[in-house]
């Protein structure tokens, strides 16, 4: 199973190559245009700030454009991780308020919470509680994963959060709607539950 990982420079890629990999995937890293046009699969990773991710997907030239074309009139299976994630919500409000992607309606803002207690970023294990219309992807389940965030997904529309997280108050830990699954948490560093996640998103026929 081919998948092409997006190489954008705002990402940690090496990690995340390694663990497809272990899952029997072919990783191509690529950005440019003709290869995210003709990708099987497309994981599109995120580390750092919201507006630095967005810039540096949106500096190298007919990328945006090819992913649009791949995903939503190709129709290839799409993860999102971490900021990858967050990248497809309308805007983000990291450093100022930066247009997203806009594939999944909604804003990426700061995790706030009345207890003093909640330290943010919100780093560390953490149960993931998958919807029950998660289900009809099979992709997202229930189990425990490796979170590290200052800012997080508030989708417009309940029914494209398929999985929360607890962290002084509920945070959306997954999104997805068709063929695009976004993860705020990251497989790659989740050992067993992110294998199987990425096992799971290469078997996926959306």
């Amino acid at each position: 199973m081919s998948v092409t990982l997006v190489d954008y420079g705002a990402g940690n890629l090496h990690s995340v190559e390694n663990a497809l990999r272990r899952v029997g995937a072919k990783v191509v890293r690529s950005a440019e245009p003709d290869a995210l046009r003709t990708a099987e699969r497309l994981v599109l990773p995120g580390v750092g700030s919201f507006r630095a991710c967005a810039e540096a997907l949106r500096a190298i030239p007919g990328a945006v454009e090819a992913l649009d074309e791949r995903v939503f009139v190709g129709g290839a299976p799409f993860l999102g991780i971490c900021v990858g994630m967050q990248l497809l919500a309308t805007a983000g409000e990291e450093h100022g308020e930066t247009a997203g992607l806009g594939w999944i309606a909604g804003r990426v803002r700061r995790i706030e919470s009345a207890d003093p207690s909640v330290k943010v970023p919100h780093m560390g294990w953490n149960d993931v509680e998958a919807l029950p219309h998660a289900a009809r992807n099979g992709v997202v389940v229930a189990g425990e994963a490796y979170f590290l965030h200052s800012y997080h997904f508030r989708a417009a529309h309940p029914e494209d959060v398929l999985a929360m997280t607890d962290h002084g108050g509920g945070l959306t830990a997954a999104v997805g709607r068709a063929n695009m699954i976004g993860v705020q948490f990251h497989p790659e560093k989740s050992q067993a539950y992110g294998l199987a996640l990425l096992e799971r998103f290469l078997a996926w026929r959306p």
